[in-house]
């Protein structure tokens, strides 16, 4: 059955069974169904809070039409939030409220020195309404609960990163546990300000994700940008519109950065060293990164940058990699470079390259001396 009852303007319905009003949910009816309807004005924001603070542990938080976002959504762990689909439920900023973020997870805006329990999002849009928060730094989506997914979001026009996944909270504080084991699948992030997916972790919690199936588009600084990779699998993304990376991935660890479709990078007038794959690698263990297609057929405009295609050097120890079937294409001019491994003194960096297609690139590859280099058994 379904039951009906107001508060504000707003409608929730129980999808399972229960009672009004909504406090009496947590002992009536474990693991119901909460459906919110936006009005698209300022006070849906407070409402989805609301819901969500009063469900209980199971809930699943069910979001219809067009929601107006002037306070961040608050995610509590051991809940699912979905909207109908992406066209259909929008979670849109509001001009001028300046948000850290549209959702997040609470450990993030709590401060606290551990990360959230898991949590899943899916089928919704994140608009950040950039033009009209000039002074934010917004992001879409802040995730720093482990064991979560992110699955089919169309998120956009955020003034900072599109998606980031954080072992700091908002004021800085960073975790005393790991953050492990989610997955991140079959997102369109575009127009960010910064990094369309952001991995922030000085430390080593963010470990053991996975990041699939995923278009990035149109960042204002990298596509994908990895401060921790380690044991993160890296695959079948489609990375375009990039003024510096397309995917800047340290601490490689057991890592795979395959499949992923790189259309360009390096799109910026500014001068520097842009990568279509930039890896630093850790020992101890060993890496992939495998049947990449890294192409930038229509760049290299900038004549004081260099283009490396696929960069590789040791972050510490002595590092071990295998770069195989990778497929580059370039733009033919004297900027380029296929591959470019480098390993600073007192480490160590071992390759297994082989079966590789390089064309329209005026260097191949560049290998560091200290650099061992084979095609492997």
């Amino acid at each position: 059955m379904t039951l009906k009852c107001s508060i504000g303007t707003v409608i929730f319905a129980l999808l399972a069974w229960g009672t009004c009003p909504l406090s009496t949910f947590a002992a009536q009816a474990p693991a119901q169904g909460i459906l919110i309807v936006g009005t698209n004005t300022l006070s849906d924001a407070a409402t989805i809070n609301a819901a969500i603070a009063a469900s209980p542990e199971g809930s699943q938080i069910v979001l219809r039409g067009h929601f107006l976002i002037n306070q961040t959504i608050r995610l509590l762990g051991q809940r699912s939030y979905r909207g109908e689909d992406r066209a259909g439920t929008i979670l849109k900023q509001a001009d001028g409220a300046d948000l850290i973020a549209i959702v997040a997870s609470d450990s993030f805006l709590d401060n606290s020195e551990y990360c959230g329990t898991p949590l899943a999002i899916r089928h919704l849009t994140l608009d950040g309404n950039r033009t009209n928060n000039p002074k934010a730094q917004t992001a879409g989506l802040v995730l720093r609960s482990w064991l979560s997914v992110a699955e089919d979001l169309y998120i956009t026009n955020m003034s900072s990163d599109g998606l980031r996944l954080t072992s700091r909270s908002a004021n800085g504080t960073t975790l005393k546990n790991t953050q492990v084991n989610g997955r991140i699948s079959g997102n369109f992030i575009e127009n960010s300000g910064r990094h369309g997916l952001f991995v922030e972790d000085p430390g080593n919690s963010l470990t053991d994700w996975n990041l699939l199936d995923n278009w990035i588009a149109s960042s204002g600084v990298d596509g994908i940008h990895m401060e921790n990779a380690a044991g993160w699998l890296v695959e079948r993304n489609h990375i375009y519109g990039v003024p510096q990376h397309a995917i800047l991935a340290h601490r490689l660890y057991a890592t795979s950065i395959s499949d992923n479709y790189i259309e360009g990078f390096g799109e910026t007038k500014e001068a520097g060293t842009w990568c279509g794959i930039r890896a630093t690698v850790q020992g101890d263990a060993a890496s992939t990164i495998a049947k990449n297609r890294i192409f930038n057929s229509d760049g290299e405009k900038q004549p004081g940058s260099s283009y490396r295609y696929l960069d590789v050097s040791a972050n510490y120890g002595t590092g071990l990699v295998v770069v195989t079937a990778n497929a580059i294409r370039g733009a033919g001019t004297p900027r380029g470079t296929g591959f470019y491994f480098s390993v600073a003194e007192k480490l160590g960096l071992s390759v297994i390259s082989t079966g590789n297609a390089i064309e329209r690139v005026h260097t191949p590859r560049t290998s560091d001396p200290r650099v061992v280099l084979s095609a492997g058994q």
